[in-house]
């Protein structure tokens, strides 16, 4: 099941940072897609986990991890902000290029991306986000899912994105764009709810 769009027309962020605050879109090569309602808490427990255990490590490196809602545009050359049509807000994120960083949130492919996975969301991230996330250079792609305890990683390599890596959520997964940073996984996972049937 995909995303509700906002409407038929070609988008740019010109436009998305004039639309009301109350109601969340992402851009997608023009198309506005309507943000799935506020996560669950399982969702909330995983996202902050990973970003805190991210940040505990990066805390004295250049690179800087973020959680969403965090505007990232990701241009598809050297057009102005307002003509940029692919704007998404991924749920964790690390950008090491400080020069990406400006007040408006991100401009180019971070260097790690994690989305947590919801029913409403899943097929959008696996297939659409992936696809810009690809082309934009994100190095690294994770996509956690919840209710099956896994992981899916999508590594950059020189032809783009290659076979996925799928683990368990059990021990530690390191993170291939940061040297000696791994995600742990047993006390968060000791924590949630069981997964439903």
């Amino acid at each position: 099941m995909g995303l509700p769009q906002r409407d038929s027309e070609h988008h740019t962020y010109g436009d998305y940072v004039n639309w009301p605050e109350d109601v969340r879109y992402e851009l997608i090569d023009g198309v506005a897609y309507l943000m799935a309602p506020a996560p669950t808490l399982e969702h909330q427990d995983i996202a902050g986990e990973i970003f805190r255990q991210l940040a505990n490590t990066l805390l004295e490196k250049p690179c800087r991890v973020y959680i969403a809602p965090v505007d990232v545009r990701l241009p598809k050359a050297d057009e102005a902000d307002e003509l940029i049509d692919t704007v998404v807000q991924p749920d964790v994120l690390v950008v090491c290029d400080r020069g990406k960083l400006d007040r408006r949130g991100v401009r180019g492919g971070p260097d790690l991306v994690v989305e947590v996975l919801s029913p409403s969301t899943a097929s959008h991230d696996h297939v659409k986000k992936r696809h810009v996330y690809e082309r934009a250079g994100v190095r690294e792609y994770w996509l956690v899912h919840p209710g099956d305890r896994m992981v899916t990683i999508y590594r950059l390599g020189p032809e783009g994105y290659g076979k996925p890596a799928v683990q368990e959520l059990s021990g530690q997964t390191p993170v291939g764009v940061l040297p000696e940073v791994s995600i742990r996984w047993d006390d968060l996972i000791a924590r949630l709810p069981a997964p439903e049937d």
